[in-house]
This record gives structure tokens, sequence and C-alpha cells, in this order.
């Protein structure tokens, strides 16, 4: 049993064969997929998907990089979203100063918007960060002292101090398919920090396919090739990893089996 915690199946590369990908993933063994937003335009699409697909979730927010686009989206109209029956997370939201496609107040502006909707609902808050370690520290401290909500950094590629202080706030950590690439050896080193508790696996596809798969379109079954190597990483059998990140992914999205 896994599940791909975070895939953008209405993405360019998966949305032209969506349901052959989505089948192909279940005969490797990938039984639920959360299928994530970056944009409003996108939260229809997200979860008319996920009511025609009954192993899909979705999620409703705004990406960093649309931040400047999003400027007037209040936090009513997010939460009025989460309201679907299947859309059980928020996000993805977050901080990118990698490429600065939105300015930083206005990007930092939306994140805590989030924050605030995540708290009220106590969906998870899925979070993108990018080159903004400080500010994603500083912001998660800040509003987590205001009451808590639930949280994980998805595809972790920061450093292992910063790790350890998400997990020290009790958020969760992804692994996508970079933790398999010959020079992630930093980040294969955390991967083995991280509490079997707190771990997650994802594509983030199309983007990002882990090896073998190097060059292609990633998709949602490639979730398989990541976790085999995480569990070879970490001394374990796919099947326990399997098990674990997927009791993992029900304990934090609990609206999913509700």
């Amino acid at each position: 049993m896994l599940i791909d915690s975070h895939c953008h199946l209405e993405y360019k590369g998966l949305v032209e064969d969506q349901a052959a990908a989505l089948n192909r993933a279940r005969a490797v063994g990938v039984d639920g997929f959360l299928n994530i937003s970056t944009r409003q335009s996108e939260w229809a699409q997200v979860t008319a998907t996920a009511e025609r697909e009954k192993d899909v979730w979705a999620s409703v927010g705004i990406h960093p990089h649309e931040a400047d686009h999003h400027a007037d989206l209040g936090a009513a109209a997010l939460s009025e979203a989460t309201q679907h029956r299947k859309v059980i997370a928020i996000g993805e939201t977050g901080l990118d100063y990698y490429y600065d496609k939105s300015d930083r107040q206005m990007q930092q502006s939306l994140f805590r918007m989030h924050i605030e909707v995540c708290r009220e609902t106590q969906l998870p808050l899925v979070i993108h960060t990018r080159d903004a370690e400080e500010d994603t520290f500083t912001i998660l401290a800040e509003e987590l002292g205001k009451g808590t909500f639930p949280a994980l950094i998805h595809c972790f590629t920061a450093s292992a101090a910063f790790g350890q202080k998400m997990l020290d706030l009790g958020l969760t950590i992804s692994l996508s398919g970079i933790v398999t690439f010959k020079n992630a050896k930093d980040l294969q080193a955390f991967a083995l920090q991280i509490p079997d508790d707190r771990l997650l696996v994802e594509t983030d596809s199309p983007f990002l396919a882990p090896i073998p798969h190097r060059g292609r379109p990633c998709e949602p079954a490639f979730v398989r090739d990541t976790a085999e190597f995480v569990a070879a990483l970490r001394g374990v059998s796919i099947e326990e990893l399997g098990e674990k990140t997927s009791n993992n992914f029900s304990k934090l999205f609990k609206k999913a089996f509700a």
C-alpha cells in the first residue's frame, strides 16, 4: 500500500492521459493520490477529478509563484473551497525566494492567510519552501504560537538544520524523487533522521522523476521507486515503509477517511 501524497494531475504531462496514468500507479500498488492545486483557477479541476476517481483527493491553495496574481483572494474564498467533501488539504502555499516570481511580502501575506484558514478548518497545510528557510520558520513559529494546526513540508530539499526545526514544530516531512538523485547525499542523510511517524512520500509529478526515470515526465506510479529507495536507505522493506507512510497519511489527512 502506497499513497502519492503530492501530485499535479491537471498539469501537462499527466492531464492528457490522466486515467491511464492513475491505472499504471494502481497496478504497482499505489492506492491513493492527493491532487494539489497551485492557483484558484485549478480548484474546480482538482475537485472534479477527485469526484470522478474514488482514490483521489484534492487540495485548494495558492503557490507562492502565483501570489501576485491572487492579491485579492480573501480567507473567505479559500475557506469556502475547503468545504468540498474531497478537499482534504490546504495548499500548496509557502515561500519561494529562489525564483522570486512574486513579491516576497505578498508571498508572506498569503502564506499567513492560508495558515489562518488551516487553523480554522484543521485541514493540513501543504508547504512549499525554497531558499526561504529563515522566513518560513519564523512565520510557522509565530503562527503556531497563536494556535495549533497540522502541516507538512512537501518535496523536502532544505538543510538538515531546517528540517530538524520543522520536526521540532511538529510538522511532517515528505520526500520526493529528488532523494534518489546521486548528488542528494545530504538529503539522503537527513532522510534517515525523520521519525517513522513523520514521513511521507510523493512524486510532485509531472516533475522530478526519480531514478531510474530521469529525463521523463514523472507520474504517480514512480512514487514506488522513491519509496523503494527510501526503504532501502532506512533498512526496511518496501511493505513496511508503505504501511508506515500510508498510516501517516491517514492520521494527518483525517478528512480523507472520515
